[in-house]
């Protein structure tokens, strides 16, 4: 997972859609302005004859009556195309974007044939844009075009001064350097599922340039389309290659709030005292007199310094206190201290408040004290509900204690595991996860995570916010695996590690007790192997924010030493090398293809104007991928008989403001249509694509939301659930146009039962013309619906849920099946007896 990703939440309703009156009154303006001596709050007529001024005004009220219906091809989509409509010096409709370097944005009054033009200049280089987003028809051809001027514009890497389509690969006009007086770009282009799109007056390009550029009159021109009758032909005689159900994958990292304060059900925030307490960091507080508590860098507990309390003996209290928990009345609390001290200064108090009131809490008294660290378990019952419960830990005697870990869980956790989360994830019913990263293993030790989990190692998460408290080591994760049913699958560090570690990562989950780390193990708690089937040598490894990243011609060498060190601790296992689609796939493929079994694939998707351009894009990635690598298995000698598929181990939306901790973001029901769509596409390429691990599985853009007491399936999580446990696994055939709707079908493992899943990402209720072949359906035995009352409907914890899977009573009617707007619809079918 790459730190960043850009993307572009427009406002389309403003400036993207443009009414035939206003395309009218641009025509009308265009002529006025050939007429008139034309200036932004006022004109000055030419001296001219009266008659010909009469005339000229008789020309514009005939142009703005002018119909567009009688010629589609005069529509042109793009408002405020001339740049005269301003407001605070600004072109109305129109944005900036700087991608790369420091760019200066103007309005100039060098134009080419109106008032002003905009203008993009660099002395340092940039890559950088004029935007606007139009709406446009799908499945039609347009003509991009417009005029662009040039000064001592030199590559710095980019590709010059051109128009482009943003996101959408190879649709830019020819790119102009140097200097040029106005000259005419244009593309003609095909906007298949796209219903809005963000042109680019673009300057730069992939890369920086410097000098000037002048762009003005820039249109979109509406050629020809097609009436999109969705009608579809399901061939179930026809079956393609069986889906892996590891497609249904899903990925937990060390990020945020997705294991922390997400899956793991630990209350307390740096429960072992990385932060000095008191410090703005530290979520600790000091109860008492701030010199009353020190750290102690000595006697320490987890490699770091513990808090050392020390007392008076004058009867004030003194001690720690961390305040924001969330508790519920009746609900039961467990948890433990790790202290030691001084005789005097018992009884040690651990109190759980609930209120302000001299009643509202709970006390647990520590009556006998010692100068060795020694754990204490209490309980409690939380006597009302409240969202800033306290956990205090005082004393009012003499002498001194030290504390070095606190713990604090509901009673109810199931291993350590949020049951509210575990009981969703069951019924997410995921055939495998992903563990423990992501960008994080690649500063990762795994060792830190063995042990008594008080005596880990807090360390400073290496790749993202936070603490680490290496309370989820491999044990843990194999425990959360076997509470959910899931295989797991782990990343080793292939970043900072070295193979020495991955190879005794692997002896330790899969060898004999005897081995030296199978040894360790038992020791450990668990004395059978683990037998892990599937891992990965490292993550991202191209790219220059992963730590320890390398060149190709130097990652490839490692790469063939960790599996071979790998190999020899167990022979059994299947290893995913890291991809990225392009040269570094390639070179891995042709260097490597001899220890790998699977290559590994990520893609990410923002949010795009139009609602069947954010939701096409997620399928549309995929195609790209499985694509590339087809056309990999036909010109890389060196695959030959190899069957090396894809592990496509994250993937997913990520855009929007973070509302569920670091990376936290809400899904709508528009991102339950991609990936319902993205589901889709995998069953199309099942040949290739063995594996998929959406990314992430909770809070951390993921498929369950959680607050501090409350879980809850986002929209995503929704479609992963119900395709995972109604969708059939064997695809079919499909032919026909089903655009603008996404339409697969599956048969299910019992053979008798045929699934068809239909999406409709408009608005709009769409009839279906849905012919099966080979099969004849008696009735759909169920029909289950994914919907909401608009596009960006979304589920919160804690709160009345907007998207539901509903089960729904209406009659199957293939020739014109009625796809309700907004919709996700999965239909089982049940063949008619002969």
């Amino acid at each position: 997972m790459k730190s960043g990703l850009s993307s572009y939440s427009g406002n389309c309703q403003k400036f993207n859609s443009q009414s035939k009156a206003a395309i009218k009154r641009e025509k009308a303006t265009h002529w006025f302005k050939r007429i008139f001596c034309y200036k932004e709050k006022s004109f000055q007529v030419k001296r001219v004859s009266g008659a010909f001024v009469w005339l000229s005004i008789l020309l514009v009220a005939l142009l703005s009556s002018y119909s567009l219906t009688a010629d589609n091809r005069s529509q042109q989509a793009i408002p405020n195309s001339s740049f005269e409509e301003t407001e605070n010096g600004r072109p109305v409709g129109w944005r900036t974007v700087t991608y790369q370097g420091k760019a200066k944005f103007e309005l100039d009054i060098k134009s080419r044939s109106s008032v002003s033009s905009v203008k993009i200049s660099s002395e340092s280089g940039a890559d950088a844009s004029w935007s606007t987003v139009v709406q446009v028809r799908p499945f039609s051809k347009y003509r991009l075009a417009g005029w662009i001027k040039t000064e001592e514009l030199k590559s710095a890497g980019g590709k010059g001064a051109l128009l482009n389509i943003h996101g959408v690969e190879n649709l830019q006009t020819r790119a102009l350097t140097g200097t040029n007086d106005w000259i005419r770009v244009e593309l003609i282009f095909e906007t298949e599922f796209n219903d809005a799109l963000q042109v680019n007056c673009l300057f730069g390009g992939w890369g920086r340039v410097t000098g000037q550029a002048w762009f003005d009159d820039i249109t979109l021109e509406y050629l020809s389309g097609r009436t999109l009758e969705p009608r579809v032909t399901i061939q179930a005689n026809q079956k393609l290659p069986l889906v892996s159900e590891y497609i249904y994958g899903q990925f937990i990292e060390h990020l945020g709030r997705c294991i922390y304060q997400g899956i793991w059900a630990e209350m307390l925030e740096d429960r072992k005292f990385y932060y000095k307490v008191g410090s703005d960091d530290s979520p600790w507080k000091i109860f008492g007199q701030p010199h009353s508590v020190h750290m102690n860098p000595i006697l320490t507990y987890a490699k770091v310094p513990v808090p050392e309390i020390r007392l008076k003996g004058d009867g004030q209290e003194a001690g720690l206190y961390q305040e924001e928990l969330a508790l519920i009345a009746g609900r039961q609390y467990q948890g433990r201290v790790v202290l030691a001290g001084d005789h005097g200064v018992c009884p040690v108090e651990i109190r759980i408040v609930w209120g302000q009131e001299a009643g509202e809490k709970e006390v647990y008294r520590i009556e006998e004290i010692g100068p060795d660290y020694k754990k204490y378990f209490f309980a409690f019952t939380a006597g009302k509900s409240t969202e800033n419960g306290r956990l205090e830990i005082v004393s009012q005697g003499s002498e001194a204690f030290r504390l070095a870990a606190v713990s604090l869980m509901p009673a109810d956790n199931l291993e350590g595991f949020r049951l509210e989360v575990i009981k969703l994830l069951r019924e997410l019913n995921s055939p495998v996860y992903r563990w423990p990263g992501g960008n994080f293993v690649s500063g990762y030790d795994w060792k830190d995570g063995l042990g008594d989990p008080d005596r880990r190692p807090p360390r400073k998460n290496p790749a993202w916010q936070g603490i680490e408290p290496n309370d989820v080591g491999i044990h843990e994760f194999m425990a959360f695996c076997r509470l959910v049913g899931a295989e797991p699958y782990i990343a080793v560090n292939s970043g900072q590690g070295n193979e020495t570690m991955a190879a005794e990562e692997v002896e330790y989950v899969n060898g004999h007790p005897e081995t030296p780390m199978g040894r360790l193990r038992a020791q450990n708690g668990h004395y059978e192997p683990f037998n892990c089937q599937f891992w990965s040598i490292g993550n991202e490894m191209y790219g220059d924010w992963q730590l320890g990243h390398m060149p190709l011609k130097d990652y490839v060498l490692k790469h063939k030493r960790f599996a071979e060190a790998m190999k020899a601790k167990d022979s059994k296992i299947k290893l995913i090398g890291v991809g990225a689609v392009g040269d570094w796939s390639r070179g891995m493929l042709k260097a490597c293809v001899d220890h790998m079994d699977y290559i590994s694939e990520h893609f990410y998707v923002g949010e795009r104007p139009g609602l069947l351009s954010h939701v096409y894009q997620v399928p549309r990635a995929i195609k790209r991928i499985a694509e590339a690598h087809r056309e990999y298995r036909k010109t890389i000698p060196e695959l030959k008989g190899k069957d090396i598929r894809i592990a496509l181990d994250e993937w997913n939306y990520w855009y929007g403001p973070y509302v569920y901790g670091e990376l936290g973001t809400q899904y709508f029901l528009k991102d339950a249509l991609g990936i319902a769509a993205g589901l889709h596409e995998y069953y199309r390429q099942s040949d290739l694509i063995y594996m998929a691990n959406y990314a992430q599985t909770v809070n951390v853009i993921g498929a369950i939301k959680t607050s501090k007491t409350d879980a809850v399936f986002d929209t995503t999580g929704l479609v992963l659930k119900l395709y995972r446990n109604e969708f059939g696994t064997g695809p079919v055939k499909i032919s026909g146009q089903p655009e603008p709707l996404d339409v697969m079908a599956a048969w299910k493992q019992d053979g008798e039962t045929l699934t068809v899943a239909v999406v409709n990402p408009t608005k709009e209720t769409q009839n279906l013309n849905l012919r099966l072949t080979g099969f004849k359906p008696s009735k759909a035995e169920k029909i289950f619906r994914i919907t909401g009352p608009h596009e960006r409907a979304g589920n919160v914890p804690g709160e009345k849920t907007e998207v539901e899977i509903k089960e729904v009573k209406e009659k199957f009617q293939p020739s014109r099946l009625i796809v309700p707007p907004l919709s996700i619809n999965l239909y089982q079918l049940i063949e008619e007896k002969q």
